[in-house]
């Protein structure tokens, strides 16, 4: 596996278990998301994250599987440019809904390509 598409899966691929990981210290609710700004703060810093690896990835490997590659690429450029337009309710969609399948699809590209 090139090592720029390795870096690029391995970034998203933390970006989101970073993300996992602030619901160990609050509840995995949107009362709790909503009321909590450096929640939120994270969280849209892990999006753009995830955002700016995928759009990098594509540039190098436009073949690439990624679902909705061209979404996350535009919800980053949403979050990091036009900030007033990110809605709590799009967010925590994409937390419930979006990350894990995102997930599941970098896990299987990395497992894929380890031994290369």
């Amino acid at each position: 596996m090139d090592r720029h598409l390795k870096a690029y899966l391995y970034d998203i691929d933390v970006a989101i278990d970073e993300v996992y990981s602030f619901f160990e210290l609050v509840p995995r609710r949107f009362d709790e998301y909503q009321k909590n700004l450096m929640l939120r703060r994270a969280i849209e810093r892990n999006i753009g994250i995830i955002g700016e690896a995928t759009n990098k990835l594509l540039k190098d490997n436009p073949e690439i599987a990624i679902t909705h590659a061209k979404a996350i690429i535009a919800t980053r450029n949403r979050v990091i440019h036009d900030y007033a337009a990110v809605t709590d309710d799009v967010m925590w969609k994409i937390v419930i809904n979006d990350l894990p399948k995102l997930k599941k699809e970098v896990t299987a590209l990395l497992s894929d390509n380890t031994d290369n």
